[in-house]
């Protein structure tokens, strides 16, 4: 069972005093700071982030019960809040004194404060009341400026620090949700919006509550989350999730619909970009990707990406003088009514003083998710994917999970077309880059080589090589499937490493197909490089005509002239590797020494007679003279022709 828990709590969690009768515990989400306040604060606050950088501990006046305590980002100016009128500040900046000053509910005297955000930076504060205000702190003065308010009743509230938004519950019902955005030290109230409440008779009291919604990014964007409950007499009384994406510009809209298929009690979070739906009835999880949607959908609905499991058991080691070493860690209970969940991945436990990121593991999905083509689109969008997706590509092509022709073409086009998105942003920063800064346009990033990217290589060494070797399988099916990938790439217009062809040309000579790979260099299926001639002319002790393909092929290139001479010469075909030379203009050029020494190795005199007058001629008509120069070092062929021929054989010099 441990191989289908698709979801898990982080191995190492943040461990702070769990609350009690003198201990409170509250929770900031924009530092992810968890504070230990006990009694008041009198007695010591304790402060532990996801970092030991986060963590700091202190001690403070006991002035009453805190109904909410946050510190700026930098943990510089500590917000206290303790009555629903008023806000107390402590300074903690070095070099200037520890000071607090008090900010009032004010003016409304009817308003209560509901919660305070550092939204812009380690100065800057917003309290939220009836009034929603902007604070700027001067420690130093001990004072406090109200730097923008906005009269508005509000039910409740939610924030989400990643984006600085914040979004205040209206009107009776509490379905009128009014967002404002904070950049740049500006408040600016965006459009609002509407939440379409199931139908309930006599709606005369507040039915949206702050337990229904959820803020949270997915995919860049900004999602309002609304659990919607049913009633019982509808036709379909299952709860769902709805989505509505809420631009900083323009009007909300809804644009998906989770299907959850049960009722009950239910919490979100977003981890990778999956919406995760706990349900505390049956302990299980659900996850949704609304990437996995229907093209041009206006609203799209959507089932569970996979079916319902829990997380994965959870043990916690158990501390204290009494504990004795060898005792085994307790199980955490799961999905219990304690666990207080967090916005994006974040789940509390106050009863046991544990704060867990939830994380998605991707192995266990594989099996889970039948369909191949689709359990890629998932992968391809996650994090740590690119081992797994590597691993699902090898099952598909070996043992019993061989899968067809269309299915591992439709692999293989997924990953092709993500690697081609990637080249081409890596060939528009380079052109931007080697082009310069233009007037008015923004810096150009650098585009982020994700796992989801597979290039050549990784399929190479991971999938592709070994799968060529695997005993049991079809050769064709083994050719198909490499011509298949080499088909994709091309599709996608990325060219194909000449590793790729050496394996296809590997293959195809291990089970004797040469009159195929005569095909696939005939009609130009494998392209010419120079690594593929030279592969081609160690077979030619396998396969004779393999030479003349290289030759072919080299000759095709029109940059390998070099390469075309030394094959000549290594076969002792001396008077071809001249004629070649002359074909192509590069007589005057080439060493005279390396095609006398080839001559003479053959130990064919007349052959070496022929090389050694080309090359005389060669000396008469570029300098006028047919003796060698002392840099060509050609003196002992010089001697060696005169002991064949005699000396009145050599070429004179000729006079005008």
């Amino acid at each position: 069972m441990s191989e289908e828990h698709y979801l898990e709590l982080c191995e190492n969690p943040v461990q702070f005093e769990h609350a009690s009768s003198v201990n409170n515990v509250f929770f900031d989400e924009a530092n992810k700071q968890v504070f230990a306040v006990r009694s008041g604060g009198a007695t010591g606050v304790v402060v532990k982030g996801p970092e030991d950088k986060c963590s700091v501990a202190f001690r403070m006046d006991d002035k009453g019960e805190v109904k909410c305590i946050k510190f700026s980002i930098g943990n510089k100016i500590l917000a206290v809040q303790r009555t629903s009128k008023s806000v107390d500040f402590i300074n903690f900046i070095p070099d200037y004194p520890h000071t607090e000053f008090t900010q009032e509910c004010k003016p409304h005297k009817n308003a209560s404060v509901l919660g305070i955000h550092d939204w812009i930076n380690w100065n800057e504060d917003s309290s939220l009341s009836s009034q929603i205000k902007g604070i700027r702190v001067f420690p130093d003065k001990r004072s406090l400026k109200l730097l923008k308010s906005q009269s508005i009743n509000v039910n409740w509230y939610q924030y989400c620090p990643e984006t600085a938004v914040i979004l205040l519950s209206t009107t009776v019902q509490g379905n009128v949700l009014q967002p404002f955005a904070f950049r740049n030290g500006t408040m600016s109230k965006m459009s609002k919006f509407e939440i379409e409440l199931p139908v309930v008779p006599k709606p005369s009291k507040l039915i949206l509550s702050e337990r229904d919604i959820a803020m949270a990014s997915i995919y860049g964007q900004l999602f309002v989350m609304y659990l919607k409950h049913h009633s019982r007499t509808a036709n379909s009384p299952c709860a769902e999730v709805v989505l509505y994406y809420l631009p900083r510009e323009g009007t909300c809209k809804k644009t998906h619909v989770l299907r959850l298929n049960t009722t009950g009690k239910f919490a979100l979070n977003i981890v990778d970009n999956l919406v995760v739906v706990h349900h505390q009835s049956s302990q299980t999880s659900l996850i949704f990707d609304i990437k996995l949607k229907e093209p041009d959908c206006t609203v799209n609905t959507h089932q569970p990406v996979l079916p319902a499991r829990s997380i994965h058991p959870y043990r916690i080691p158990l501390t204290g003088p009494a504990v004795v070493p060898s005792q085994p860690p307790v199980p955490c209970q799961l999905y219990s009514s304690s666990w207080s969940v967090f916005q994006p991945d974040i789940i509390i436990s106050a009863s046991e003083g544990y704060l867990w990121y939830l994380q998605v593991k991707l192995p266990p999905t594989v099996n889970l998710l039948q369909d191949k083509g689709k359990l890629m689109d998932f992968l391809l969008r996650r994090r740590d994917c690119k081992m797994v997706i590597l691993s699902v590509c090898s099952q598909i092509l070996e043992g019993g999970e061989k899968g067809s022709l269309p299915v591992v073409a439709t692999v293989f086009d997924k990953l092709n077309q993500v690697y081609k998105e990637y080249l081409e942003a890596e060939q528009s920063y380079t052109v931007a880059m080697e082009s310069g800064p233009s007037r008015g346009s923004a810096a150009q990033k650098r585009p982020v080589r994700t796992q989801a990217v597979i290039d050549q290589s990784d399929m190479y060494t991971h999938v592709l090589s070994s799968f060529t070797e695997k005993k049991g399988v079809s050769h064709k099916f083994i050719i198909a499937v490499l011509m298949e990938y080499i088909r994709s790439l091309n599709q996608f217009q990325i060219t194909v490493q000449h590793y790729l062809y050496e394996l296809v040309i590997k293959t195809l000579v291990q089970h004797n197909l040469f009159y195929m790979l005569h095909q696939f260099l005939q009609y130009h299926v494998l392209s010419d490089s120079k690594p593929l001639a030279c592969l081609l002319l160690s077979l030619e002790s396998t396969y004779p005509p393999a030479h003349q393909l290289s030759l072919d092929m080299l000759k095709r290139l029109s940059t390998a002239n070099d390469e075309i001479v030394e094959v000549l010469l290594s076969k002792q075909q001396v008077l071809g590797a001249l004629r070649f030379i002359r074909s192509v203009g590069a007589h005057d050029n080439v060493s005279s020494r390396k095609f006398l020494d080839a001559a003479r190795q053959t130990e064919d005199q007349m052959l070496f007679y022929t090389v050694f007058r080309s090359f005389q001629q060669r000396n008469q008509r570029l300098r006028g003279n047919p003796a060698f120069n002392l840099g060509e070092h050609c003196e002992e062929h010089v001697v060696h022709f005169k002991q064949l021929f005699g000396d009145q054989a050599l070429m004179k010099a000729s006079t005008v």
